[in-house]
């Protein structure tokens, strides 16, 4: 059995040890708020944060993560930088398809609870590993300046 502290919620799972922790969310918690995007932890659509940390899902086996705190988009909002990254991402318009947003917000609220007055350099840093096939990286800069003075 594996011990999966998700969303403040502790949950004993019986999978294989290799299983990656993205399915054990969608397939086994229901919480697909959490993307598959490319499977080869690339593209960021699958970001969560794993204590704190900003990590790629997709590839990440559950035996790395057995007891240690996971938050995912769908608990995200309830932390203070995620509920501004958030109020952001909605002043600023940044969705277009959404598809990758789960992603962005995830990396963005890590970068915030890093580095609470990013510079540009330090945004594009944090967020290089998101792709967005809609373009919305200037929303999405902007969003995260924006959700730094809040």
């Amino acid at each position: 059995m594996i011990t999966l502290l998700v969303n403040g919620e502790s949950h004993q799972v019986d999978l294989p040890p290799d299983m990656p922790l993205l399915w054990a969310l969608r397939d086994v918690l229901g919480l697909t708020g959490t993307k598959f995007g490319c499977g080869i932890a690339q593209c960021g659509a699958c970001t969560v944060h794993v204590a704190g940390e900003a990590v790629r899902s997709c590839l990440l086996p559950l035996a790395s993560v057995s007891g240690r705190p996971i938050t995912t988009i769908e608990a995200i909002g309830a932390t203070a930088n995620g509920a501004k990254v958030q109020k952001a991402w909605l002043d600023t318009e940044v969705v277009q398809c959404g598809y990758c947003q789960s992603g962005q917000i995830m990396s963005a609220t890590a970068l915030l609870d890093r580095v609470p007055q990013p510079t540009d350099a330090d945004i594009d840093t944090a967020m290089a590993g998101n792709i967005c096939r809609c373009g919305t990286y200037v929303r999405i800069r902007k969003a995260i300046h924006n959700a730094s003075q809040a």
